[in-house]
Order: structure tokens, then C-alpha cells, then sequence
């Protein structure tokens, strides 16, 4: 099992005792849900509060801070190329404003988003090429860090039709009311595994955090109706740059995306369509396989495509449009298939959110995902090895509310790796994962 308690003894500790700390001493009764920023410590929405009244303030001016700190233990129970229990966290800051609120003008919106983790992940342990903590991948994967992942401005010229441009974190794409999460898909509620969290084809043609420029549109006026949005964006970022020095013809993205809320039945629902093209150069493949490949040396592609959906639909709801009741929902995925390796990609599932009045913040959900894999194609002469093979996996969550700012999530997962053998090619059979886990979330 790695960790850092034999380098940093008195940080592991502190980092085990917190997350006990946050496990036993929070265990509250059912609460109301007419909470918000004041209140009873127990009742409101964060555990700081308004800040002496600031926050409120502000919030009456278009400024909102959303801050969450999320830690996860994790572990490869059975199969899976290693067994091993990890811990870490990710702490999140957003900012919003609203440039019409504050008194400034009409139709801008500033976006700002800070992000930093710690600790380790079991990502590496699994020989699946989807996350199953998709939490420590950002901002960077296996590294400790701060960085800034979205800078963005939105000006409506009209009520119809706004620009935007900046930094974009663009796993705000692909939303689904059962299987995202808040704010930005990256695990830190409902599902833990990447693949339902969003669509594993799209994050393959791009970078999550890219320099952008692009357009919104509104043809009914009101975003909860039909959101239209087209963009390009460098197809290389990282969230610890600016970008600029990057931009380059030759490595561009083009993305377009909607999303129309429908009405069957009389209950809420969502359908979703997008498509993203890069004329980047990537490697057979890509080398975002190399956890899987090595140090195989593989050849070059031009240009890369995915196309994607999803939808999700209430079959119960507590009152219509809450965001509370009972549903399903589902995903399809197809790209190039070379140099993306995911050629195929499903997953389906349900779920729900405050289905018992008591507990109106408790959410559930069972998910599976299913990806066609392509093979590499290597550039040393060699006959192509069967490397990988197709990947599936489920996974089971169910957060229960301490209080409306904290979520305390047991999580289980199944998943079949896409990796066959460990190192050497011909090594040990990777088999079937088994992942347990136990995540914390708290809303400050």
C-alpha cells in the first residue's frame, strides 16, 4: 500500500484523524430543506456559513464563492493488477459574477475556478483505462498541486445569443441530471467512475481545460429550455498554464453541443447531442494510454472526431422541475476509433435524489459502462499484440446527507480492465477489479 506517513508521519496522521473526525462527529437527525447561506449550523447549506452576513450579500450582487472539499479512501479489494488502499482529497473554489447584479452592465458573466488535490488514488492499481476515482485526476493526474482549470467570460448581446471567451473547464459539457455531478463531473458527487461522470470518447479528443472561444445560444431565451453552444479551442492545455503560448492552426478542436429539456409523461427530462473534431497529430492510440502501453513506440495519426448523447428522464417526481425524485438515464459514445482508442462507449442506469422527505439531500445511483476498444498499432515492424481488451464496469453509491453540507458516500465498483496482462506483455492475467470506497464531501 503506498503512502506518505513513513516521509510525513505527523501529515498522515493529521490527514487520517480529520477524515474519522469527519466521519464520526457529524452523524446528525433528518433536516429540513429551507436552508441557505444562514442559519442553524446544522440546517444551512454550508458548513461557514454567510460570513457575518457577506456572503449574502454579495450573492444579492452576482458574487457567489461555491467551496468543497472532498477526501476519498480506496481500495483494490480483489483482482486488478495490485491490491492496495489509497487516501486523498481535492478542495474546489468557483466564482461567479454577474456583471447586471453588480451594477456594472447588462449580460456578463465572469467564471473562475481553483483546484488543487493531495494524497494518492487507486487508478493506477485497476488496469482499467476509465478512472474509477475521477477525483484525483484533476489538476493534474498523480500530482499534488493548484491550478486554475477555468477563466472565462460570457457577454449576451442579446437574450438569445452570448460569446465567451477564456480558459473553459470543459467537463461542464455533458451534463445529465443522474450521472455528472457537481459543479464540474470530476467525481465529487454521485458517481466516482470517470465513465459516469461523462462521456470517456469526448475527453479523449481534448483537454479539459483549453484556451476557447466560442458561442452561446438560447432560442427560447431560458437555458433550462435549449442550450446550444459551438466552440474552438486549443487541443493542447493544461491547468497550470495560461495557454497562449500553445495556440497553434495545426492543433485546434471545434466542438458543438445541445441540450433540450423535454416533457414526457409530464415529468422532466433531458436530451443531449455533441460532436468535437481535432486536426491535431496524435500518436496510434495516444499516449494518455501509456499507463497501460508503456513504452511502446506507436505511430502518428492526423485529426481526430467523437460524437456523443445522453439523456436522462424522471419517472418519479417529488414536484415537477425540484431536481428531487427517481429516474434513468443513459449515454452513447463513437469516435475514430484510431487514434481514440474508445471506439464504442454505453453506459445506463439510475437514479435519484431526496425520494424521502425527511432526507431531501441523500442521493443514490447504479450505473454500468460498457467500451469498445480498439488495439494499438505499433510502428517497430512488430505484428500487433492484443494489448487491451473491451472494458465494463458497475458501480453502486448512496450518499447519505450528515447535513445538507456534508455527504458521506459509500461506493463499491466492478469493473473488467481493458488492460489483459500485466507487464511484460504476456505477463500475469489482470483480472476482474473489485473497488471499495468511502468518500466525504463538505460544502464550505
Amino acid at each position: 500500500m503506498h503512502s506518505d506517513k513513513n516521509c510525513n508521519p505527523m501529515g498522515y496522521f493529521l490527514q487520517r484523524v480529520l477524515f474519522g473526525f469527519g466521519l464520526l462527529c457529524l452523524a446528525q437527525p433528518a433536516f429540513a430543506d429551507d436552508t441557505t447561506y444562514s442559519g442553524d449550523f446544522m440546517k444551512r447549506t454550508t458548513m461557514t456559513g454567510d460570513w457575518g452576513g457577506v456572503r449574502n450579500d454579495l450573492a444579492k450582487k452576482g458574487v457567489t464563492f461555491d467551496i468543497n472539499v472532498t477526501q476519498i479512501e480506496q481500495g483494490v479489494v480483489s483482482g486488478g493488477k495490485s491490491s492496495s488502499w489509497e487516501y486523498g482529497g481535492r478542495g474546489d473554489l468557483s466564482l461567479q459574477v454577474d456583471t447586471g447584479k453588480l451594477g456594472l452592465w447588462p449580460g456578463g458573466f465572469l467564471a473562475v475556478e481553483l483546484e488543487g488535490n493531495w494524497g494518492h488514488g487507486v487508478n493506477q492499481n485497476t488496469g482499467a483505462l476509465i478512472p474509477v476515482n475521477t477525483n484525483q485526476l484533476f489538476p493534474v493526474p498523480k500530482q499534488d498541486g493548484v491550478a486554475l482549470p477555468a477563466l472565462n467570460f460570457t457577454q449576451f448581446l442579446s437574450e438569445y445569443f452570448g460569446l465567451i471567451v477564456g480558459k473553459l473547464d470543459i467537463l461542464t459539457a455533458d451534463p445529465n441530471e443522474f450521472a455528472h455531478g457537481q459543479p464540474y463531473a470530476k467525481g465529487n458527487s454521485q458517481f466516482m467512475n470517470t465513465s459516469l461522470n461523462a462521456n470517456p470518447t469526448l475527453l479523449m479528443t481534448a483537454p479539459y481545460t483549453p484556451l476557447a472561444a466560442g458561442m452561446v445560444i438560447l432560442p427560447t431565451k431560458d437555458p433550462k429550455d435549449v442550450v446550444v453552444t459551438l466552440a474552438v479551442f486549443s487541443s493542447v492545455g493544461t491547468a497550470s498554464t495560461a495557454g497562449f503560448n500553445t495556440l497553434n492552426a495545426n492543433k485546434l478542436t471545434f466542438w458543438g453541443e445541445g441540450r433540450v429539456r423535454t416533457d414526457f409523461f409530464g415529468l422532466t427530462g433531458h436530451q443531449l447531442a455533441g460532436y468535437i473534431y481535432s486536426n491535431k497529430e496524435f500518436t496510434s492510440l495516444d499516449q494518455r494510454l501509456g499507463n497501460v502501453l508503456g513504452d511502446q513506440q506507436l505511430s502518428k495519426i492526423k485529426g481526430s472526431w467523437a460524437a456523443y448523447y445522453n439523456f436522462d428522464q424522471y419517472i418519479v417526481e417529488t414536484e415537477k422541475g425540484s431536481g428531487k425524485g427517481f429516474g434513468f438515464f443513459g449515454r452513447f459514445g463513437a469516435s475514430d476509433g484510431n487514434p481514440n482508442p474508445m471506439h464504442y462507449f454505453v453506459s445506463a442506469g439510475v437514479g435519484g435524489k431526496g425520494m424521502v422527505a425527511s432526507r431531501p439531500f441523500d442521493q443514490f445511483g447504479i450505473g454500468w459502462y460498457y467500451m469498445n476498444i480498439s488495439n494499438p498499432v505499433l510502428s517497430t515492424g512488430q505484428s500487433t499484440a492484443e494489448l487491451l481488451r473491451d472494458e465494463n464496469g458497475v458501480e453502486i453509491y448512496y450518499s447519505y446527507a450528515i447535513t445538507p453540507w456534508s455527504m458521506l458516500t459509500p461506493d463499491i465498483q466492478f469493473v473488467r480492465p481493458a488492460q489483459k496482462h500485466n507487464p511484460p506483455i504476456f505477463g500475469a492475467d489482470v483480472g476482474t477489479a473489485t473497488v471499495m470506497g468511502i468518500r466525504l464531501q463538505l460544502l464550505l
